[in-house]
């Protein structure tokens, strides 16, 4: 059975740092796509950021850019969100979604090109 479970959210200051685990389990991490998604209380799931278990690539949304980092390990099936510099308007449920192989670029930010999603992790910045 394909698990994911996410860890790490909690309560920050505007300007402060976390870092989300996502730990997958029921599948072998050599070759897929993880991403990391975000929903807001009124607003609809916000792709965040992407990486291939194969190959290291990675993407972001321009919100985040130059502030969040995404990473694997791959021998301990985890991916990690570093996000620093954080803003209120970060504050949202942190999901982790998977799927075998590649996504097109184009499709990444798509919820639906995924077929696994963890339970997700609070995220709160206040200001």
């Amino acid at each position: 059975e394909v698990q994911l479970v996410e860890s790490g959210g909690g309560l920050v200051q505007a300007g402060g740092s976390l870092r989300l685990s996502c730990a997958a389990s029921g599948f072998t991490f050599d070759d897929y796509t993880l991403g990391w998604f975000r929903q807001a209380p009124g607003k609809e799931r916000e792709g965040v950021s992407y990486i291939s278990t194969r190959d290291g690539s990675t993407d972001y949304a321009d919100s985040v850019k130059g502030r969040f980092t995404i990473s694997s390990d791959n021998a301990k099936n985890t991916v990690y969100l570093q996000m620093n510099s954080l803003k209120p308007e970060d504050t949202a449920v942190y999901s982790c979604a998977a799927r075998t192989g590649r996504i097109v670029v184009s499709a990444l930010h798509s919820p639906t090109s995924y077929d696994y999603w963890g339970q997700g992790t609070q995220v709160t910045v206040s200001s």
